[in-house]
């Protein structure tokens, strides 16, 4: 049956950034399809353990800070998640900064930390996600990427380079993880309603609302279905792709 393959029961996922916003809303997605949670935060995710808790799902919160985390760091954690709970089955890669200044005053303490979080910490913790998945023969690996992976934007150079990086290393690590059982996949968020977009959502310079076609900001449950494609069975033939889920605003 169809619905069965969309199933996580027994299924380990590792959430970054999930103590608010999209990655709290993914977090509690997943565990409502079955799977524990495993958080990837700098603070700790309080009120993403209640909801998964609630849901009768397992949750382990991992103390990460994405600006000075390790290559050998994530290789240790991921080592860790594996040898307590078994295995590493999904990884969603969403924790993200997005400091603004117009172009010509964008300080390089933007820059140096937005690619850092958004790029560098993204690219290797995959890896060592992608690594212990191999060893299983299975695993999906979500990269949360960006309207501005696909448009160049204004006020944000950093971001825009970041994410133009996640969703062209997405599709390097596809083709090489495909033919061993990893699916790699990324989804494409537009507006969406969260503490990162506060400053934009009543701005009326931008006018943001107003041209998104479907008519409103987007909400971290919106994300939801296309992670759980990912994350799923249902997903097993899609590899390298930037799953869209923005109300049309790329079709505008």
């Amino acid at each position: 049956m169809i619905l069965d393959r969309f199933k996580l029961d027994g299924k380990v996922a590792i959430v970054t950034g999930s103590r608010r916003g999209l990655g709290q809303g993914m977090a509690i997605g997943l565990a409502e399809a079955g799977a524990d949670i495993v958080s990837f935060d700098r603070n700790d995710p309080v009120e993403t353990r209640s909801k998964v808790e609630a849901l009768g799902r397992k949750h382990m919160w991992k103390q990460v800070d994405m600006l000075t985390a390790t290559p050998e760091g994530f290789t240790r954690l991921i080592d860790e998640v594996a040898t307590e709970w078994g295995s590493v089955d999904i990884l969603v890669n969403n924790a993200g900064i997005c400091p603004r200044e117009k172009l010509l005053d964008y300080p390089v303490e933007y820059w140096n930390e937005t690619i850092q979080v958004n790029l560098n910490s993204s690219w290797f913790l995959a890896q060592a996600a992608a690594r212990q998945m191999v060893k299983q023969g299975h695993g999906k690996i979500i990269n949360i990427a960006s309207l501005l992976a696909h448009q160049g934007g204004v006020v944000v150079p950093g971001y825009t380079a970041s994410k133009h990086g996640v969703v062209g290393f997405t599709k390097a690590m596809a083709n090489e993880l495909a033919p061993k059982g990893v699916n790699v996949n990324s989804i494409t968020p537009g507006y969406m309603h969260t503490d990162l977009t506060d400053p934009l959502v009543n701005n009326p310079e931008f006018g943001i609302e107003a041209r998104i076609p479907m008519g409103r900001w987007g909400t971290p449950e919106d994300l939801q279905g296309a992670c759980l494609l990912l994350a799923s069975e249902a997903g097993d033939y899609i590899h390298g792709a930037s799953i869209v889920v923005d109300g049309g605003w790329l079709a505008w």
